[in-house]
């Protein structure tokens, strides 16, 4: 083996060491007591416990947590899946002088600072009664899915072969019929990541979340963060058992995903 090749893999394994050492030691340190998390000397051999797992789950406020973080994420990716889609297909498939605009419109939702987007927001759904409401974050957060969608969805319609599209045409295929059966299947592994990272970039929302709501409302990573105490009694393990709860539904969703992307291809070759 060449020693350029070999000093590609040995940097592609420090990098993948780098992403994955965190998470696989903040799993380690959610089955530790808070006596072996503080201590100077990391401890790798541990006796393992349940405790901060048993009591992030047995905790109304996370479920309830959890519940409206599935609900108002899961709820806003399909609303930009059912709306982003359709409309990044018309501006790449069918471009006028405003197509341009409307692409720069669409990336400086993202320009904007979440707390420029909060504030009015909290404003308007205050005087609409529905300040802390998961109505309120589905719709808030499908402004943020959208435009994501849309923006990650330019490149891989306009990706997708002219010539197959006016065969279809030239078949009887409708506009309609065409978007469904030949854009979509063609440019899926590319629409599957904007997907996915759309429903991550929700998920992982605080600022926005924070402001719009109080109680009823409350997400995930909200919840979570009210666990942490001040001063020096603050329950490490207890946090990192919250930690994992708040990974597992993307790393779930983003498996599922593939998952279904995989055999959807795999059907299609055989």
């Amino acid at each position: 083996m060449r020693p350029g090749r070999l000093i590609a893999k040995a940097i592609l394994a420090l990098a993948g060491f780098l992403a994955v050492f965190p998470l696989v030691w903040t799993a380690l340190n959610a089955l530790k007591n808070n006596v072996d998390i503080i201590t100077r000397v990391p401890k790798v051999i541990f006796t393992p416990t349940l405790a901060n797992i048993g009591y992030i789950l047995g905790r109304d406020s996370v479920l309830t947590g959890l519940y409206n973080s599935i609900v108002a994420c899961g709820c806003a990716v399909l609303i930009g899946v059912a709306l982003g889609l359709p409309a990044a297909y018309a501006v790449a498939r069918y471009p006028n002088r405003f197509a341009g605009d409307i692409q720069f419109f669409v990336l400086s939702l993202r320009f904007l600072p979440p707390v420029a987007v909060a504030i009015p927001l909290m404003v308007i759904w205050l005087q609409v009664g529905l300040y802390d409401t998961l109505p309120a974050l589905i719709v808030t957060y499908s402004l943020l899915t959208i435009s994501v969608i849309m923006w990650l969805a330019f490149p891989a319609f306009q990706a997708v072969p002219k010539e197959i599209e006016e065969a279809a045409f030239v078949d009887g295929y409708g506009a309609y019929s065409v978007f469904w059966r030949i854009a979509l299947p063609v440019a899926a592994r590319s629409l599957a990541g904007a997907v996915a990272f759309s429903f991550v970039l929700v998920w992982n929302e605080f600022l926005i979340a924070l402001m719009l709501s109080s109680s009823n409302a409350k997400t995930l990573p909200i919840v979570a963060s009210e666990l942490s105490q001040q001063g020096m009694n603050v329950p490490w393990g207890i946090l990192n058992a919250s930690v994992v709860l708040l990974s597992l539904p993307p790393l779930l969703f983003l498996g599922v995903l593939s998952g279904f992307l995989n055999s959807v291809f795999r059907q299609k070759k055989s």
